[in-house]
């Protein structure tokens, strides 16, 4: 079954769709993930990114992220109106950092300790917090990851105190 059966999106699938960067680039540094499987109409990631490294040839194709162009500012995080598009940053060798969009209470804040979230839902660690900046109403939270869940954590919860 595929993401259309499950509503997760699996690697193979993102891999199979050209959609993930290297891991050479991800070491290297941030770089934006745009894990938008379908071809829907819409190019916002397109229109934002300051350095033109989000391509689309036609309104409906799958967004491609240049990894010569992409530095991972994140921009284009909280105003992808599918909350599809993430920064992974591999750079450190004990930890990734993840920017991913958040559009629940409690207000994120730096420092917080969160929920690490795969794409179903399902908790698979602990992070912190460790920037935070709004667009609209949505936020972009970088989080600190164990570097083995690189490509799981998509999503946080913050527990009640």
């Amino acid at each position: 079954m595929g993401f259309k059966e499950t509503g997760v999106i699996t690697r193979e699938e993102l891999e199979e769709r050209g959609l993930l960067p290297s891991i050479e680039r991800l070491e290297k540094g941030p770089i934006a993930i745009a894990e938008c499987p379908e071809g829907i109409p819409c190019n916002i990631c397109v229109n934002v990114c300051p350095f033109n490294a989000v391509l689309m040839d036609k309104i409906y194709d799958l967004p491609r992220i240049d990894p010569d162009k992409c530095i991972g500012c994140g921009v284009c995080v909280p105003q992808c109106p599918g909350l599809a598009m993430f920064i992974v940053d591999l750079s450190k060798p004990d930890r990734a950092l993840i920017t991913l969009p958040y559009e629940f209470p409690p207000e994120p804040r730096k420092g917080m300790r969160v929920k690490l979230l795969d794409r179903a839902g399902n908790v698979v660690g602990e992070g912190s917090i460790v920037k935070v900046w709004q667009y609209d109403k949505t936020w972009a939270v970088t989080v600190e990851t164990p570097r083995d869940k690189w490509f799981e954590v998509r999503a946080i919860w913050i527990p009640e105190k």
